[in-house]
């Protein structure tokens, strides 16, 4: 098997492919090994030397626990990789073995000869058309005509000939698919090997990344098709259960790209596949110089350092439910595990949000205060920022919102419908209450979800906030009725004063009378560019007090703040409260504001 090139059948039939099994099962056993070691350098070594330790000794060691953790991640990784690699093979060389030994049956229930080279021998048969006599025998061979030419020129009818040409040619094909897939996996199997020395450094990393990639590709018939892609949430959620430990361990440590961002696969799961497949990322990331590799990976690694920190008295853990450098990026962190919490809310960001350094600090921020409010009047809280889509991306800001279209916003509420099912899916609580919190362009996402059949699968109450519109004008359309749906909209933020499409049209005809020509065309006053504005009553959502926030042009300059602060409970303690009110199933708790 070493050397392609002198594969023969014989050697193909007695593989034992067991023994290659065997070798993989001591790798998942290794791989498994640094994995519990990891899990308990960061739930009770580092916790522990975290909270009865200060200062710089303590410091220093947790440091090295750190490098400790992230050296048995990648030894986790690729003993991982090395199992399915053998695995795979394995599974490969079988499938050939079995076309192998359907031939040699045949042969055998013929009486034919299969000699060493594959060729084939058959016996005399039928009648000549002159004489009478049986047909001689021959020897077919892979490449070789399909019959016999006699010296009268005529073809001759043995009907041995065309079954033991057939057999010679399936004999030949299986030591050729089997001699490829040798040599295939060779390759894999000599690129996965760790540098020497103690310390894993993210160049290594990028060689893990690339070694993932490869197995990826290999495994694709063993495992990766297997994978449920077009299957519902709830299908996908059985599929997962029905899996054996072991497959679920080869799944993770192969595909955890794939399963960390698969709708319908329980939240720990995804967390743990997510978390290693944030290393992958960082890796195949490092040491590139485009613009969008390195705001990525500002995001990637902002994400990765709270991640290794501990949570603070009173803040719930992180769980990295989905990321990818899809597009613009994708990540969906959630503060608490929403498949235990009985309230959940997702909250959806809107223009220019992308996976960078600003959304690692404060998209997360919005909702882990907003886990924190919720917590607080009900425990079983989780809040999730949601950036499963990709958000407008305006250089210049406010004004190319005015003139965004729709179709981020429609992608991305088919997306986020998926991700809510999978949630649905998941949840353990019996009866949970879902909330879905749209903010910005955001607003718009969640309008759109909510014109899916079905709605929003599972959300109870939604809430809109700094919203340009969502697509709808009234509240009732958006299929959770008038009373669940709340708004905030502060005085000064300009994103929720934005003209109506057909304002701007009339507007930018009347020159300098623009603002009473775009009076007349909203009389109302009461429309947006996407629709009625969520915070009039001609709308008829529930507007909850939110502060007015800076003007837009002050002592500073010009600030779009206004539009940044309603879920910061230092800024916005108004709005805060509502939003975690509502989020923890408390909606009849907020007080009402006078509409626009």
């Amino acid at each position: 098997m070493k050397k392609t090139s002198g594969l023969t059948w014989a050697a193909l039939r007695d593989l034992k492919c067991a023994e290659l099994e065997g070798a993989a099962d001591g790798w998942g056993r290794a791989s498994n090994r640094a994995d519990a070691a990891r899990d308990r350098i960061d739930k009770q070594l580092l916790n522990g030397l975290r909270d009865t330790q200060q200062g710089e000794a303590a410091d220093s060691a947790v440091a090295r626990l750190r490098q400790l953790s992230r050296n048995f991640q990648y030894v986790y990784t690729e003993c991982g990789l090395l199992r399915t690699t053998l695995n795979s093979l394995a599974h490969e060389m079988k499938a050939q073995q079995r076309v192998l030994a359907d031939a040699l049956d045949d042969a055998a229930a013929l009486k034919f000869t299969v000699h060493p080279d594959g060729s084939v021998t058959y016996p005399a048969a039928g009648e000549g058309l002159i004489d009478g006599k049986p047909l001689r025998g021959g020897t077919a061979s892979s490449g070789g005509l399909p019959g016999l030419m006699a010296p009268s020129g005529l073809v001759a009818p043995n009907p041995n000939t065309a079954k033991a040409q057939d057999i010679a040619d399936r004999v030949a094909g299986a030591v050729r698919a089997a001699a490829e897939v040798d040599w295939r996996y060779a390759g894999i199997l000599r690129r996965l090997k760790a540098e020497e020395g103690l310390k894993v450094p993210d160049s290594t990393w990028k060689d893990a990344a690339g070694d993932a990639a490869a197995v990826r590709d290999a495994a694709r018939s063993y495992l990766r098709n297997g994978i449920p892609q077009d299957a519902t949430p709830a299908e996908r959620h059985a599929w997962w259960a029905g899996l054996t430990q072991e497959q679920r361990e080869e799944y993770l440590a192969v595909y955890p790209d794939r399963i960390g961002n698969l709708d319908g696969i329980p939240a720990v799961v995804r967390d743990a596949a997510n978390r290693d497949n944030l290393q992958l990322l960082i890796g195949k990331l490092e040491g590139r110089d485009d613009d969008r590799s390195v705001t990525q990976l500002a995001g990637l690694r902002e994400i990765d350092r709270q991640l290794q920190a501990a949570p603070k008295p009173g803040e719930p853990p992180m769980f990295l439910l989905g990321i990818s450098d899809e597009g613009n990026g994708r990540a969906i962190v959630s503060y608490g595990n929403p498949d235990t919490a009985r309230n959940v809310s997702t909250y959806v960001p809107g223009l220019n949000t992308s996976l960078d350094e600003d959304f690692a600090k404060n998209d997360l921020k919005r909702a882990l205060d907003t886990a924190k409010g919720a917590r607080y009047h009900d425990p079983s809280s989780a809040a999730i920022v949601w950036l499963g889509y990709d958000a407008p991306q305006a250089p210049d800001g406010l004004r190319s919102l005015a003139v965004s279209g729709e179709e981020s916003a429609e992608a991305g509420g088919r997306s986020l419908n998926g991700f809510m099912s999978g949630m649905l899916a998941t949840n353990e609580s019996g009866d949970p209450h879902f909330t879905a919190i749209g903010h910005s362009y955001g607003s718009r996402t969640v309008g759109a979800a909510t014109q899916n059949d079905g709605g929003i699968p599972g959300v109870d109450d939604i809430v809109l906030v700094g919203s340009p519109g969502v697509g709808v004008d009234r509240a009732e359309d958006l299929g959770v009725g008038k009373g669940h749906v709340f708004v905030g909209a502060a005085e000064n933020d300009v994103v929720t004063k934005l003209p109506s499409k057909q304002q701007a049209a009339v507007g930018a005809a009347a020159g300098p009378f623009a603002y009473v020509v775009g009076d007349i065309a909203d009389q109302g006053d009461d429309d947006l560019w996407f629709g009625k504005d969520p915070a009039s009553e001609a709308f008829g959502a529930k507007r909850f007090r939110v502060d007015d926030g800076p003007h837009v042009v002050g002592a500073g300059g010009f600030s779009i703040d206004a539009h940044s602060q309603y879920f910061d409970p230092a800024r916005d303690s108004a709005s805060a409260h509502s939003i975690a009110l509502i989020a923890a199933g408390r909606s009849e708790k907020v007080k009402a504001e006078e509409y626009r």
